[in-house]
């Protein structure tokens, strides 16, 4: 609400001939008791603090009359935002690859029940998604197109836990609101179907809902980047790497980019962003500010519509009639097209709003000047109250309203979608084994992790890894595995801390109990106590070499790890930092005991296990040369320098034949040249790529417009002819086999000269970076 919604409808009466009433007004109301200017509260505030006093006066507010305009331009943009993103992030150019209709596939809908249609109408689905996002756009059948577009939406949101953000919660609620709004009253088909509500005022709760929902988003990002993590500056280290900051880069250095930048920034941004949205002093800034953070944002990262819609609704909070002031500057040619740019004093009268009855009283000794007196109530108009009201305290309890879904808590709390703790925990994973035991015979083998699954975040959520869990107990015995009993042993770095097991290996998580309001009994606590040893991990790292890596694990007293090191890493050794370990070689079956500050080399190409027998958690490091990359960068820089050579006309001896092809790929310009020694064909498609890289980041502007208009292009080409294919076999049946494969090559058909494979792309297309 605003200073700006308070002027925003003219005081009409109920017959609606406000014209007259303004006349009646002026001739009744001499000018000595002309009414005096507002408040200071109501300038600032858009309203005065007797409207809060009490329910019918908070009713009148709520529903005051206000100008559609503003609406009705979000309406447009936002509906026109979710069909394009149903053809990106929801997936429907790649929906044959994400719904495997007939194979084997593990899925984690937030209700066991909930499954997917079979793969033709999953499609059907996605139509009926598409046009209601078209029908929002345009305004068309607005009630049914909302219905259309939030019923399949959030069907597809519940189906699939793997691919929640808040970004995506989003969407829903907005797409939830619009509903209930009267979101066509402005620049939509419906008002020229019906011409009693085009340009008709609607009440400002409908304003208030967007406005409060979207500062909610910001703010509540804000308090949860009050966490420690974010604070000190582990939560987004590796952002300030990025180009985007190379500009605060040349007068601080990365370290302090990443601190103050990065992370301090962020935290001042969401705090504060709400309210330089809100007032009309600080606006200009705040709108600036944001369109510049989520600029950035949708260059590091791949958020789909995310970053455009949040551009979308900042205009929410200007005045309500700043479409009709923009597009009167357009020339006259083009009104027929552009929105309505008439006078605010010509918007139509709505029921939906409450309008205000001026009256003057007259008495024999004096007048008095006029009053406004509230319209009466109706019973649509206290609905409104009470559900803007009801749904902002909901949103305001839901991100703290893990205390009840227990189950879902992790290290982080609660489902993640609500939470708006968005980019605040970065995760790493270092090992992930799936051990499972036949209850029949007693053998036990092992998964390769993610099996019967596209999806890796079920290892960070205790409810989806009991899903997963289920899952192969009905998936195994197709393969003589009977009764099987699942263990699961996965480690995992938050913020940059040591890498730890996230749940308890010995339970069996077929059999174990789970419950969404009770705390998880096998989610391993963080230790949390040994964070500070980041520090020290940031000294260690500086005080090695190019070439040598380093991994920090913790575990837990009574526990082993049981790993097994490559023949590549041919110098790997282990060096504890706290507590007592005991190091097993399994092949040489002897037992080497290390205190802190103590190593062992273990051995390439074997497994060992290391036992934390203190009575604390143990720390300890891998260090580890890879030998085998280590010596084909020393090849790569032989090749680079022979290749300087004969460029340099400095080379004296004939190359022998398996170098001839560094001549041939210098000579082609970076064209593809048969090699047959392996190296050298590493080395030629190594520089390949990299001079690829290097004519990307060198393209003009022009060419990567063109570049991101060819991707897409073809990547909504696939959708729609995919989507024609499943609608035509719902229709008329499959066609025979022959038919169908040719269909789907040309819906495949990719872009020219286009490098990586289809499943790259579809990576790059459907990427989730904010989880």
């Amino acid at each position: 609400m605003e200073a700006g919604d308070a002027t925003a409808g003219a005081l009409v009466g109920n017959d609606g001939e406000g014209q007259k009433e303004e006349t009646a007004k002026k001739d009744t109301a001499p000018k000595k008791d002309e009414p005096q200017g507002k408040s200071g509260f109501e300038k600032i505030f858009g309203f005065r603090k007797e409207d809060l006093t009490s329910w019918n006066s908070l009713v009148t507010l709520l529903n005051r009359p206000t100008d559609p305009a503003s609406l009705g331009i979000f309406r447009c943009l936002f509906g026109l935002l979710m069909a394009i993103d149903v053809t990106q992030e929801r997936g429907l150019s790649h929906l044959d690859y994400k719904y495997l209709d007939g194979a084997p596939v593990c899925r984690f809908p937030l209700f066991n029940f909930l499954q997917p249609l079979p793969l033709d109408w999953m499609y059907l689905v996605y139509v009926v998604m598409f046009l209601g996002a078209v029908g929002i756009m345009l305004g068309c059948l607005y009630r049914l197109s909302c219905l259309m577009f939030i019923s399949t939406y959030w069907y597809i949101f519940f189906l699939d836990k793997t691919t929640w953000n808040n970004h995506s919660y989003l969407y829903g609620l907005i797409g939830f609101q619009l509903t209930l709004m009267d979101g066509n009253r402005y620049w939509s088909i419906d008002g020229l179907r019906r011409p009693s509500i085009k340009n008709a005022h609607v009440p400002l709760w409908n304003y208030t809902l967007l406005r409060i929902q979207i500062f909610i988003v910001y703010f509540i990002a804000g308090v949860k980047k009050l966490d420690a993590d974010w604070v000190e500056g582990y939560s987004m280290s590796y952002l300030a790497h990025h180009w985007l900051f190379d500009p605060f880069k040349v007068i601080l250095p990365v370290e302090l980019v990443n601190l103050l930048v990065v992370h301090g920034g962020g935290l001042i941004l969401d705090l504060s962003a709400g309210y330089l949205l809100f007032f009309d002093v600080t606006r200009s800034f705040g709108i600036f500010f944001v369109s510049y953070f989520h600029c950035m944002n949708s260059q590091l990262f791949s958020i789909g519509m995310f970053s455009y819609t949040m551009l979308a609704t900042s205009p929410l909070f200007c005045y309500t009639d700043w479409p009709r002031r923009f597009f009167g500057r357009f020339p006259e040619f083009l009104r027929a097209v552009l929105p309505l740019t008439s006078d605010p004093a010509d918007i139509q009268p709505s029921t939906s709003c409450v309008y205000s009855e001026v009256q003057s009283t007259n008495t024999e000794r004096q007048e008095t000047p006029p009053v406004a007196k509230a319209g009466k109530l109706r019973l649509k108009h206290k609905l409104g109250a009470i559900f803007t009201v009801l749904y902002i305290v909901e949103q305001l309890f839901l991100p703290y309203s893990h205390f009840i879904t227990q189950g879902y808590n992790n290290w982080t709390n609660g489902l993640y979608g609500y939470s708006w703790d968005m980019m605040v925990h970065s995760r790493s994973h270092q090992h992930v084994k799936i051990t499972y035991k036949d209850g029949k015979t007693g053998e036990i083998g092992y998964l390769n992790p993610g099996v019967f699954t596209q999806s890796r975040r079920w290892k960070d959520h205790g409810d989806m890894l009991k899903q997963y869990a289920t899952c192969l107990d009905q998936f195994l015995p197709r393969y003589n595995i009977t009764d099987p009993e699942i263990y699961f042993d996965i480690w995992v770095s938050i913020n940059e801390r040591f890498q730890q097991r996230i749940f308890d290996p010995r339970v069996d998580v077929v059999k174990a109990d789970w419950s969404p309001f009770r705390p998880n009994t096998w989610l391993m606590p963080l230790l949390v106590d040994l964070s500070p040893w980041r520090t020290k991990f940031q000294e260690i790292e500086g005080s090695l070499d190019n070439q040598t890596e380093i991994v920090f694990i913790a575990d837990f007293p009574g526990l082993h790890l049981e790993n097994f090191v490559s023949e590549d890493l041919g110098n790997t050794s282990i060096q504890v930092l706290q507590g007592t370990v005991n190091v097993e070689v399994v092949e040489e079956k002897k037992n080497y005991t290390l205190q802190p500050g103590e190593q062992i080399k273990v051995p390439a190409g074997a497994y060992h296990k290391v036992y934390t027998v203190s009575e604390e958690a143990s720390c300890y490091m891998y260090i580890y040369v890879n030998t085998t990359e280590a010596a084909l960068q020393e090849n790569f820089t032989k090749l680079f320098e022979i290749q300087e050579r004969v460029r340099n006309g400095t080379e004296t001896e004939p190359l022998p034949p398996e170098l001839q092809p560094l001549i041939a790929a210098d000579n082609d310009d970076g064209a593809e040249v048969n090699a047959t020694d392996p190296i050298v064909q590493l080395f030629l498609k190594r520089q390949r790529r990299m001079k690829e890289v290097k004519k990307r980041r060198e393209a003009g502007i022009l060419q990567r417009i063109d570049r991101f208009a060819v991707k897409k292009y073809y990547t909504i080409r696939r959708g729609f002819l995919m989507t024609a294919i499943a609608m035509r076999n719902l229709a008329v049946g499959l066609p025979p086999l022959e038919q169908l494969t040719r269909e789907i090559e040309f819906a495949n058909l990719k872009e020219p000269q286009a490098d990586g494979s289809q499943e790259d792309r579809l990576k790059d297309e459907v990427g989730h970076g904010e989880l």
